[in-house]
Parts: C-alpha cells; sequence; structure tokens
C-alpha cells in the first residue's frame, strides 16, 4: 500500500506524492511488455520495491548536490524511488541489460525526475566519481566492492564517509567477514511489515 511510504516519510510534498503514485500504472504498464518485476511482486510493489528501496533513505539522507550510483538497478530500484525523495540528487542508473534501462528510461521521463541518467553499461565502464554507490543485491560484497570502489570520490560532503550502500537479506555475516568496517542496519527497526525480518542495510566506506 501507498499508505506505508506516505507514513513512512510525512514530509513528502504534493508534487513527491503524485511522483510515487504514479509509479505503479507505470510498471504496471511496463511489466505487461518488458517484465522487469515478478508478477507476483507487483501485488506487493509499495513495500517490496519502493519502500524497500527507500530503506537506504532510512540509514543515510544524500545532501543536495551529491552524485548517486546505482549499480545493477534493474527496472529502477533503489534509484528512482531514492531519486523522487532527494530532487536535489543526482542519480545515475547503470544495468547490464538494454531493456531494463529502457523501461528506467521511460519511468523517468514519465515523472519528468530531471535528477536521474539511465546507461546500458556495466558497473566497471561507469566514468566519474560519486559520494555513494547503492544497489540491490546484485551479487556478493567481495564481488561488488572491486567494480565500484574507483567510483568513490575522495571528498565527503557527509558525516558518513563515502562509501556503498547495499540492501540485503538473510545471514550475512559469512559473506562481511571479510569487510570489519560495514555496518548493518536491520530495516525492521523502521518498518513493521513482515517482509522486512531480514532485510538489512550495509553500509561500507571506501
Amino acid at each position: 500500500m501507498i499508505t506505508s511510504v506516505f507514513n513512512q516519510f510525512p514530509n513528502l510534498n504534493s508534487l513527491q506524492k503524485e511522483q510515487f503514485e504514479a509509479l505503479l500504472p507505470l510498471y504496471n504498464d511496463w511489466n505487461q511488455r518488458i517484465n522487469v518485476i515478478s508478477r507476483s511482486d507487483m501485488t506487493h510493489f509499495y513495500v517490496r520495491h519502493v519502500l524497500h528501496s527507500l530503506g537506504i533513505a532510512k540509514v543515510q539522507s544524500f545532501a543536495a548536490g551529491s552524485k548517486i550510483l546505482d549499480v545493477g538497478t534493474g527496472g529502477g530500484f533503489p534509484g528512482i524511488p531514492l531519486a523522487i525523495l532527494f530532487p536535489e540528487v543526482q542519480f545515475t542508473l547503470v544495468d547490464s541489460i538494454g531493456k531494463k534501462i529502457k523501461v528506467v528510461k521511460a519511468v523517468a521521463s514519465a515523472l519528468d525526475l530531471q535528477n536521474v541518467g539511465a546507461f546500458h553499461k556495466r558497473a566497471e565502464a561507469v566514468e566519474g566519481t560519486y559520494d555513494f554507490v547503492v544497489s540491490r543485491a546484485v551479487t556478493r560484497m567481495e564481488r561488488f566492492v572491486p567494480w565500484v570502489q574507483k567510483k568513490i570520490s575522495t571528498t565527503n560532503q557527509h558525516e558518513r564517509a563515502n562509501g556503498i550502500l547495499y540492501l540485503k537479506g538473510g545471514d550475512l555475516n559469512e559473506e562481511l567477514a571479510h569487510f570489519p568496517k560495514a555496518e548493518t542496519t536491520p530495516l525492521s527497526q523502521f518498518f513493521s511489515e513482515d517482509f522486512f525480518e531480514t532485510k538489512k542495510v550495509v553500509y561500507l566506506p571506501l
């Protein structure tokens, strides 16, 4: 339910609310042509995709003018919901599958998100540097870090050092054993829905 988004983020303005409300019909329409979200998940779209993406914002707010890279964005998550929430922040969304980026571009255009750029390319091919890299469990952390570690800016604009903000689920002890600086925040401390019981945001400074 979209009310779960509005309840968690009560300071949304009218434009942001309209943009969030427009997401479901947009993805319903595109999903019939290009399957970017599983059919069963569409029933829980606002919890499993929008609210899950916004879990990053519960852990880290982004300063105006900062730059965020969303690697393996798929249909636009977490990048699109975060771009709605932070209109003064520039988001670059990349995916190696071209048809998914086609959907991302169409959704961003329909919502008039001027702060979103979407590109069909692998993380290694992305140019420039960013304050944070965000992603939704694209791969294991030991594979992910080499893809993006050179994309992190050395100039910090936030209290937290620049790095990775990664949405992952399950037991991460073994996976994160090689990353002693990693901090894990359970999303269940913010969201009451059962879906978030094992979901976490992993922050890794780089």
